[in-house]
């Protein structure tokens, strides 16, 4: 075990005391990065890329160098886990992801197989140990999987999708199939968690992008409950060391109360949720990640910093605040406007609260 130099972000999660409030970047290491472009020229495809374990960790490595974030962030992609049980995962140019063979029956879903992390996704866990060591223990390496929702839509749709319409009508329909392909993808996704853990990582998140598109009751039994499960099944503990796990549902600001209570130390806010707000239903149940309008960073970087300083206000006093995006960085984007916001992060001064005048006697 390596005793991290700086353990802000680990604190932060696990609502310990902090000097300041840490800072990285959901798709820190990516296309708005000029370094990032030439190694993915140099691999060939972005599938190459994820799992080239010396390349993976050459673009994880990248934002750290130039922005000195408070952590690194596993570079892959949520779908390898799809991909290695047998739906065969592809990149089209400007359509994204697209699986050649989508689930769409009891049948597809009966025959799917549980990976073994550490055959059928080697690549990712020779990634993960790779970076563990390079980074030496100076920052926290997060690792992460897809919810098994947002998996499951994949896997259904066959790719992203505008309505959901074919997961939609397996839920709704085949709830039965749904739940048994959600089984299925909860045990692969904490088999995957797990061996990131046990390869290094120091914190994990699990993605749950598309479970906003959900009802409430929706949400409740097709994604929060398997996010739940997921979390039952990883192994945090560790000798001498603490994993904390982060939440992240994308439109999924009306729920944080039943959120709050799924296990994670952690939940994960996009840009529409308020996060005084926010802090204010959790108590002190979770900490909280987020949660800038990614939009924000094409401002210029006094606007950025203004930005940055409203959450921070908005959060408050205390530990357990995580500053991030409240989604991924946009491929555009100037990196020395991302350099200002972590500045920003970095150099602010909270506010004390105004103390009551006493009466004069």
């Amino acid at each position: 075990m390596t005793t991290l130099k700086n353990d802000l972000l680990i604190r932060a999660l696990l609502k310990q005391p902090v000097e300041r409030t840490p800072v990285w970047m959901m798709r820190q290491a990516g296309r708005y990065l000029p370094e990032y472009r030439q190694v993915r020229e140099q691999a060939g495809s972005f599938l190459s890329l994820c799992t080239n374990p010396e390349l993976a960790c050459e673009v994880t490595m990248q934002p750290l160098r130039r922005f000195g974030f408070d952590a690194a962030i596993l570079f892959s992609d949520i779908l390898t886990v799809p991909d290695a049980m047998g739906l065969g995962l592809y990149f089209t140019d400007g359509e994204g992801p697209k699986f050649k063979h989508p689930v769409r029956s009891a049948a597809d879903i009966e025959k799917l197989p549980i990976p073994d992390p550490e055959s059928e996704l080697a690549y990712v866990m020779d990634a993960v140990r790779r970076i563990s060591k390079t980074l030496q223990g100076s920052v926290p390496l997060i690792g992460f999987s897809g919810s098994p929702w947002t998996l499951a839509t994949y896997m259904v749709e066959g790719s992203g999708s505008k309505n959901f319409q074919h997961i939609k009508s397996l839920m709704y329909d085949q709830p039965k199939s749904m739940h048994q392909l959600l089984d299925k993808v909860t045990q692969a996704v904490a088999a995957y968690l797990n061996a990131q853990i046990a390869a290094g990582a120091d914190a994990v998140m699990l993605f749950d992008t598309w479970g906003g598109m959900l009802t409430t009751q929706g949400y409740a039994e097709f994604s929060l409950a398997y996010a739940k499960q997921v979390r039952a099944l990883l192994n945090t503990d560790q000798p001498g060391r603490k994993i904390p796990t982060i939440l992240f549902t994308k439109g999924g600001g009306l729920w944080l109360e039943v959120m709050a209570e799924a296990g994670y130390d952690a939940l994960g806010l996009d840009w529409q949720t308020d996060i005084s707000q926010a802090r204010r239903r959790v108590g002190n149940q979770v900490a909280l990640q987020g949660n800038m309008d990614p939009v924000a960073l094409y401002a210029q970087p006094e606007i950025i910093k203004q930005e940055v300083h409203k959450i921070l206000h908005g959060y408050g006093q205390g530990s357990g605040h995580v500053f991030n995006l409240g989604h991924g960085i946009l491929p555009d984007v100037d990196p020395s406007h991302v350099q200002a916001m972590v500045e920003a992060v970095m150099q602010y001064q909270p506010v004390e609260p105004i103390q009551a005048a006493r009466p004069v006697c």
